[in-house]
């Protein structure tokens, strides 16, 4: 059995561990709110920019002179994961449930013969994926050093995207990342970046023009041209945002669930503590006694 220090050491050290994860605790639900706030700005954008792109894919989609990045190479033999966690942990099984999709999707493309390239955004994700996937990972971008998610990261990542399918290094591009539904429910899922033509397709609710007949200035293939480098920096922004919303919820979550065990070991500690200390004297009672009745 313990010792009534070895008791209060430990109750001292659970309660000090439990002051760490109400301030982190604390500290996620202030940055939850801002990753909230941050994400729900960039919708608006993100929106009317993929609006944009469904009209004009309208009518550029089957011409001859369509950009590569709106309707893919013709081919789907190489896919590029762009990994997409955190760089910290102790946010519960955030990080692990995007790197888990990332391994069945591998493993789903590679039996059906297909080559696999990955680009990990967040460290953890890498630290995971290193261990099975290591040969296939050609890529790291550690946002940790990042005060805050904003265009210029998401442009790095995109223009690196973007050079790599003009220089015919993959055909398909697809984001692993998780959705923020609620402060405890973040859902993985995978969604498709290049061909941009099938992530328009499934994202985007086409506005009724009511037969409407617009005309585009220089002409609508330069405009897509244009526009298309800038809707997958938009696209990877809006992701990182959400993404960094999910992982504060999930961290707060977290803290909130290790406070609350911290708070339910003390008690028991105590308690422990209490029996111990009362048996004790219990048991010296018992030795004065005898010894006075010996007498």
């Amino acid at each position: 059995m313990a010792s009534l220090k070895d008791l209060r050491n430990r109750i001292a050290s659970v309660k000090s561990t439990q002051k760490i994860t109400k301030a982190m605790q604390m500290v996620s639900a202030a940055k939850l709110r801002r990753a909230q706030e941050a994400a729900e700005a960039a919708r608006p954008y993100a929106g009317r920019m993929a609006a944009v792109m469904a009209n004009l894919s309208n009518s550029m989609a089957g011409t001859p002179g369509a950009s590569p990045l709106l309707v893919g190479t013709g081919s789907d033999e190489t896919h590029l994961l762009l990994v997409m966690t955190a760089d910290r942990g102790l946010c519960g099984g955030f990080n692990t449930n995007i790197a888990r999709l990332a391994r069945a999707r591998v493993n789903e493309l590679q039996r059906a013969g297909k080559t696999v390239k990955i680009i990990c955004v967040g460290k953890k994700g890498f630290d995971q994926l290193k261990r099975q996937f290591a040969s296939l990972i050609i890529k790291m971008f550690d946002l940790k050093a990042e005060k805050t998610l904003n265009s210029a990261v998401a442009g790095r990542i995109g223009d690196e995207i973007t050079h790599m399918f003009e220089a015919g290094e993959f055909d398909v591009c697809e984001i692993l990342a998780s959705e923020f539904v609620s402060v405890i429910s973040q859902k993985p899922y995978s969604k498709v970046l290049i061909p941009a033509i099938d992530a328009i397709e499934e994202g985007v609710d086409r506005p009724d023009t009511k037969g409407s007949v617009y005309e585009a200035e220089p002409d609508e293939e330069s405009i897509l041209n244009a526009l298309l480098p800038r809707y997958i920096t938009t696209v990877i922004l809006s992701t990182l945002l959400e993404n960094s919303a999910g992982e504060m919820g999930a961290r707060m979550a977290a803290m909130d669930n290790a406070t609350r065990n911290a708070g339910e070991l003390i008690d028991k500690l105590n308690l422990l503590y209490n029996r111990t200390r009362q048996a004790q004297i219990t048991t010296e009672l018992t030795e004065i006694i005898s010894g006075a009745e010996a007498l």
